[in-house]
């Protein structure tokens, strides 16, 4: 059996990871602000520090797995917040976890992007730029300032809405650029993403009132599949990307929404390679 990190092991997405690695078997060491083996705040490069060295002290400096679920959502205030936790705080985990996943055969990690990187249409692409260079006090600065420019109708529902899209699209682009480094992939170690849709979590329905008040017919965004995601169904991609025999792929963000993705943009992949 394995060692297993998990961020945001309190509740949705990363509750129901951590339980279904226990499940199989595996130790997991849970990492949130609350209820788990590691309390840390990973929106501060000092929580991110601790993070990064209890787990390393419960794991003996060597894990199988880091699954990166921890994040905020648009309905957050602070939008320079939203940047730090959603983009800064897996990044730099990952970072300073990845010597822990060299070993024979390699260790496996995901992290948890969103369909918002590709079905909202607010990237800011001078933020995507200040994410992927590492300049935290630059992207902060400017996620505010984009925020106070919101339109107020827009600031009332989803304040950060452009901050969380954008911090998830710059997360799966820091994947795809990452996992293919010597760094990672010549050491064995996989890093993949996966981009989640609508799923009931505390998070979705902290921005959306309550679960009760979810239609998936008159949903802001198209639901082929006519239901909702529940944090088992990202749990169980999690697993499989954190199995060992998932050794080849790395790279790749696997969008599960059920169909919204496709059904906003049914021509946007495969994309050819120009001429």
């Amino acid at each position: 059996m394995g060692t297993y990190a998990v961020t945001g092991s309190a509740s949705g997405m990363g509750a129901a990871s951590a339980a279904r690695l226990r499940e199989a078997g595996h130790r997991v060491v849970g990492v949130d602000l609350r209820d788990a083996d590691v309390t840390a705040d990973l929106g501060t490069a000092d929580g991110r520090r601790h993070a990064a060295d209890e787990i390393l002290r419960l794991c003996g400096g060597a894990l199988d797995g880091v699954a990166a679920v921890a994040g905020v959502g648009p309905n957050l205030p602070d939008a320079a917040a939203v940047a730090s936790i959603n983009y800064f705080g897996p990044v730099a985990l990952l970072d300073a976890l990845r010597p822990a996943l060299e070993h024979e055969g390699g260790g496996r990690a995901v992290v948890i992007g969103s369909n918002s990187a590709t079905t909202v249409p607010m990237i800011d692409d001078h933020l995507v730029g200040l994410l992927l260079a590492g300049d935290e006090e630059a992207a902060r600065a400017h996620a505010a300032g984009a925020q106070r420019s919101l339109p107020a109708a827009l600031a009332a529902t989803s304040p950060s809405i452009s901050a969380y899209a954008t911090s998830k699209f710059a997360l799966a682009r820091w994947v795809r650029r990452t996992a293919v480094t010597p760094e990672w992939a010549r050491r064995g170690i996989t890093l993949n993403t996966i981009a989640p849709g609508a799923v009931v979590t505390p998070l979705m329905t902290g921005s959306t009132l309550s679960e009760d008040d979810l239609d998936p017919d008159t949903f802001p965004t198209p639901m082929p599949r006519g239901i909702f995601g529940r944090p088992a169904d990202i749990a169980f991609w999690v697993t499989q990307f954190l199995s060992p025999e998932a050794g080849f792929t790395t790279g790749a963000t696997l969008t599960v929404d059920g169909g919204t993705d496709a059904a906003m943009r049914p021509d946007a992949q495969p994309t050819a390679m120009p001429h």
